[in-house]
């Protein structure tokens, strides 16, 4: 079971490691699949949605760091906490009136994803 959890937890800090690197690399093609409109036009919109991207980056980095630390429980705490971050999205995305589909096929089942990972981890199973 605990490599399951493990497992999970790399999968989870990889994946929004990648996607925080398609923020950062191609911003607006990133913020197609987000579930809000596309912001408007100017120069500067791309670099905005760049910070959205070094957050995720960071965010998967915490996860690995407390990985390779050998603190799952640390991992726990911090697959929990961030979750807060899928479910902000989601509903930020349902009071936009933006794409419900993705705000419950995307964002839904990471915060659920983390929170189910967390959860043994935080309980110690070996």
């Amino acid at each position: 079971m605990h490599w399951l959890v493990m497992g999970m937890a790399l999968l989870l800090a990889l994946a929004i490691i990648a996607i925080g690197t398609q923020y950062v690399l191609k911003p607006m093609t990133a913020t197609r699949s987000f579930g809000l409109p596309l912001p408007e036009s100017g120069a500067n919109i791309p670099w905005w949605l760049r910070l959205k991207g070094v957050r995720d980056i960071a965010s998967g980095v915490l996860v690995l760091a407390f990985m390779a630390w050998g603190a799952p429980q640390g991992i726990g705490i911090i697959l929990l906490v961030e979750a807060i971050v899928p479910v902000g999205d989601m509903l930020l995305i349902l009071a936009a009136k933006g794409s419900a589909k993705s705000a419950f096929s995307i964002h839904a089942p990471t915060a659920v994803l983390m929170i189910l990972t967390a959860i043994p981890l935080l309980m110690g199973v070996r």
